[in-house]
């Protein structure tokens, strides 16, 4: 049985999460909120907990792990080394939703970093999810906290609808403020990359580094060289039940559910733009993103069989609610 411990999300009391940062440290596997979603911690220095969590989620050992720490100093001293690219970004976001991606200094097991030379690496804006790790005093290793390929939680019921009974336990904090996980930037190359699109646009990371926002995107030769470097870049991710088909017009959004219709299919329409039928998402990115879990684990409780998405552009913060919608309509 999952341990719950329901803290307040903005102050949380040391004394409210001092059994579970015991249980991180000893190796044991914890969920707790974080700004983005919920993540499953286990302790980054141990392999048995790695190991541990790769089986409770049934993750493939080639997806890599972000590593959470409390404070910039603490990232530091997990990389071999920190560039100025470096110091700027985490100055201006973390805590916040960015992982950065730097060659690690051996200290890291090569579970967390899928056999690679890199480590990913970020510190959480969440109350809760800070005190944790400081108390713990270990860096942390977390997932989203749901089985792998299916629809990260934003919400505890969400962790234990997966994982009841599979981890030691769960910090309950409430909802989580952005809803998708993390803005990946790798920094280990040349120049910037954006490896995973996330609450932070493109364009708020090259103001900060004075490039041009399209200079941060990944060239196609350089996308499947070596070792995955940051995780959500592998196959069918963040996915309900139901087969999702995505779209860019209303058009094929009613050719889809009018097929459907016909076969008796139990079926769902998710838009930006309200229409007959539609699920429809906020209008903003900031509001969608913190919407679509929530959406897709109703859809999923609903026990909807069929999906039709209309895709948003793929510009600005919009590009991460395109990416998680359309990873999560692959079929592998």
């Amino acid at each position: 049985m999952t341990i719950v411990w329901t803290v307040d999300a903005e102050k949380p009391r040391p004394e409210d999460l001092r059994e579970a940062a015991s249980l991180l440290a000893a190796g044991q596997l914890v969920a707790f909120p974080t700004e983005t979603v919920y993540g499953l911690g286990a302790n980054a220095l141990s392999s048995a907990a790695i190991d541990r969590l790769y089986q409770a989620k049934g993750r493939p050992r080639a997806n890599p792990l972000i590593v959470h720490v409390a404070d910039l100093e603490s990232a530091k001293t997990i990389c071999s080394v920190w560039p100025d690219t470096a110091e700027r970004l985490a100055r201006a976001f973390w805590p916040g939703p960015l992982t950065l991606v730097l060659p690690h200094c051996g200290a890291i097991p090569s579970g967390v970093t899928a056999g690679g030379e890199t480590v990913a690496i970020r510190v959480p804006g969440h109350p809760v999810a800070l005190e944790l790790l400081r108390l713990a005093g270990v860096p942390v290793a977390a997932p989203s906290a749901n089985p792998s390929g299916g629809i990260s939680p934003t919400l505890g019921e969400h962790v234990l609808e997966g994982l009841d009974g599979k981890i030691a336990g769960l910090v309950e904090a409430g909802p989580c403020s952005r809803g998708v996980e993390s803005t990946v930037i790798d920094l280990s190359g040349t120049h910037p990359v954006l490896l995973r699109p996330g609450p932070l646009s493109p364009e708020e990371i090259a103001q900060v580094l004075g490039s041009d926002p399209e200079a941060l995107l990944p060239s196609a030769d350089k996308r499947k060289q070596g070792p995955e470097k940051s995780p959500g870049r592998m196959g069918r991710h963040y996915a309900p039940k139901a087969q999702v088909v995505c779209v860019q017009s209303e058009a094929e959004a009613r050719a889809c559910c009018a097929v459907w219709q016909q076969q008796g299919k139990r079926h769902a329409w998710l838009a930006l733009q309200p229409g007959p039928g539609t699920i429809l998402l906020p209008a903003t990115p900031a509001e969608a993103m913190r919407s679509i879990y929530k959406v897709l684990h109703k859809i999923d409780k609903d026990l909807i069989g069929f999906l039709v998405v209309q895709l948003p552009n793929a510009e600005g913060r919009w590009l991460a609610l395109r990416d998680r919608l359309l990873r999560a309509s692959l079929n592998d």
